[in-house]
């Protein structure tokens, strides 16, 4: 891994409130504030959170599929958020994205063949024989066969489709995929497989992956790093091994207790959270975290706490770990 492919500084999304007849602004969701990160060649990063944390809006931020509303996006130097679509539109085929759902992701009307050979017309990349040829070499990449372009998507099975759908993300040679929750829709035994061959896909391409779950025993098993978001913002960003091993942030630490353990016979720590999720719309002042927190203290309710490196390769926003606070032992339910 060498040298930052893409780098996110500053990303904020809002979306507004409209009501009314009028429909006049009222308020807006902060569903992404303040996110920034880097993504190294060949490497995969993984954002995970709970659902409405605000992960996919930065996988779409950062494809541009919406608009962010401030902040930067840099993809190999270039800054992608200023250019008009006529000067994005070549830099499209070096970021692409598969889809959660691998049912309404793929075209019914199409086979396979012109769903995977569509980015390579769309891209002037191949037409004609040429073109079914790559395709070919595509699906079979991708462990289906040939013959399967001139089937259509219901034909196909929930990890097959989501294998077609990586061969038409790999379609255009991209240098970046973003992957939201890629097998959360399939069974277990599958996900395994559809994992497998995304990281034989990343050594062979030297692909770099944004991976959005919230299934941390994915997370563990494809990650090289880890960013914990949480209510529109990062938390928590460190190597997966140090994470899992040694989190940081209160919040982090009750995601990993949550996370089921296979063997029956072994018994977890638990950190017990409270209380709901506070609304985007409305985010608590200081700490977004100190509703839920059973650590917070008085300085949590005010001031937000600074994404700073509290260990070597290891950022968490907590006012717990800056410099000169005192040692908090955290205390844990069984």
């Amino acid at each position: 891994m060498t040298g930052d492919i893409l780098r996110v500084s500053n990303l904020v999304k809002h979306f507004p409130i409209h009501r009314g007849v009028l429909q006049r602004e009222v308020g807006r969701v902060r569903a992404v504030d303040d996110v920034s990160f880097t993504l190294k060649a060949g490497e995969t990063l993984c954002i995970v959170g709970e659902s409405g944390c605000g992960k996919s809006t930065v996988g779409r931020c950062v494809l541009r599929l919406i608009e962010p509303t401030s902040g930067k996006v840099e993809l190999e130097g270039t800054e992608i958020t200023t250019l008009d679509e006529e000067r994005m539109r070549p830099l499209r085929r070096r970021m692409q994205i598969v889809f959660q759902d691998p049912y309404a992701s793929l075209n019914p009307r199409l086979p396979a063949g012109e769903i995977v050979g569509e980015p390579l017309e769309n891209f002037g990349i191949a037409v004609g024989k040429d073109k079914q040829d790559r395709v070919a070499r595509l699906l079979e990449r991708v462990g289906l066969r040939a013959e399967a372009m001139v089937r259509y998507p219901f034909e196909f099975s929930g990890g097959q489709r989501q294998r077609l759908g990586l061969a038409r993300a790999l379609a255009p040679d991209p240098k970046v995929i973003v992957a939201d929750e890629p097998v959360s829709a399939l069974d277990v035994s599958v996900q395994a497989q559809v994992l497998n061959l995304m990281i034989d896909l990343q050594e062979e391409f030297g692909l770099a992956y944004l991976f959005i779950s919230h299934d941390l025993g994915v997370v563990e098993h494809i990650a090289h790093r880890v960013a914990v978001m949480y209510l529109g913002q990062i938390v928590e960003l460190a190597d997966k091994t140090e994470l899992f091993e040694t989190p940081l942030h209160p919040y982090t630490e009750a995601l990993l207790a949550a996370a089921p353990i296979a063997d029956p016979a072994m018994r977890r720590e638990r950190l017990i959270l409270e209380g709901d999720v506070p609304s985007p719309a409305n985010p608590p002042p200081g700490c977004r975290f100190h509703t839920r927190c059973p650590y917070a203290v008085a300085r949590c309710r005010t001031d937000t706490p600074e994404l700073r490196e509290v260990a070597p390769k290891h950022w968490a926003a907590c006012h717990l770990r800056e410099p000169g606070a005192p040692p908090v032992k955290l205390t844990r339910t069984v």
